[in-house]
């Protein structure tokens, strides 16, 4: 007879490296969320960024690299060469449409990527080119709940990126009422509360902006300099 207590939680083992404690930990409020399946890999952590360094070094599910300049495929390139976690590539939609941005999602495929992500301003003619063209999900980006969502889903779009702002709780709400079955990624705001009402809104997955370089760095050096100070005092003892 099989005495194994089946409800027990198992507990994962945990292997760390030197540089373990140099990374940058998203959120644990995000592991609340449904995640999203993509290739039977869950999702339910995105760390948005485009710094090299910080891409190699933190423990989200996935990338989300998505930046405000024309889509470069040596962007792709140096983003997919160290990220850890597999990666939604920004491929245009403001200045960059039409063949461009087509031209762009089949190479970030080409490089790797699990998606590609359109930002608001693409028109729908740039959602059925890429449609056409990669077999990656594409992800339609969506910061006003006046936005005509539907055409974007009938052009291609099989994933929704949230980004309204203060306002996002409130469009994730409005978008899960009325498309109930589209995943939905969403920003999680400045704290662990706004996380958990994007989350409870309906989001299946969170979008994290991580501090800056610069910000980790002044973190780092205030503790050197911390050691310093108490080296030189226990030197004086």
């Amino acid at each position: 007879m099989n005495n194994v207590n089946t409800n027990e939680e198992k507990k994962a083992p945990i292997v760390s490296s030197w540089a373990d404690g140099d990374l940058v930990m998203v959120p644990s409020e995000i592991d609340n969320c449904s995640g999203i399946i993509i290739n039977g890999k869950k999702i339910k952590s995105l760390i948005f960024t485009t710094d090299v360094a910080i891409v190699m070094n933190n423990n989200a599910d996935a990338i989300f690299a998505v930046y405000p300049f024309t889509p470069h495929p040596s962007i792709f390139s140096a983003i997919t060469s160290v990220a850890q976690a597999p990666v939604f590539a920004g491929v245009g939609g403001g200045t960059t449409q039409g063949d461009r941005a087509r031209e762009m999602a089949l190479l970030a495929e080409s490089q790797g990527c699990m998606a590609v992500v359109l930002n608001a301003p693409a028109p729908i003619e740039t959602f059925k080119l890429i449609a056409k063209s990669v077999i990656c999900p594409i992800v339609a980006t969506i910061v006003s709940e006046y936005t005509d969502i539907e055409e974007k889903i009938k052009a291609g779009a099989s994933i929704i990126n949230i980004s309204g702002g203060a306002n996002t709780v409130n469009i994730v709400k409005k978008v899960k009422e009325k498309y109930p079955n589209i995943p939905i990624i969403a920003t999680g705001g400045p704290s662990a509360k706004t996380i958990l009402e994007t989350i409870e809104a309906g989001a299946n997955a969170i979008s994290y902006t991580p501090p800056t370089n610069g910000d980790l760095f002044r973190i780092k050096m205030d503790k050197y300099r911390e050691a310093e100070k108490s080296s030189f005092f226990k030197t004086k003892d």
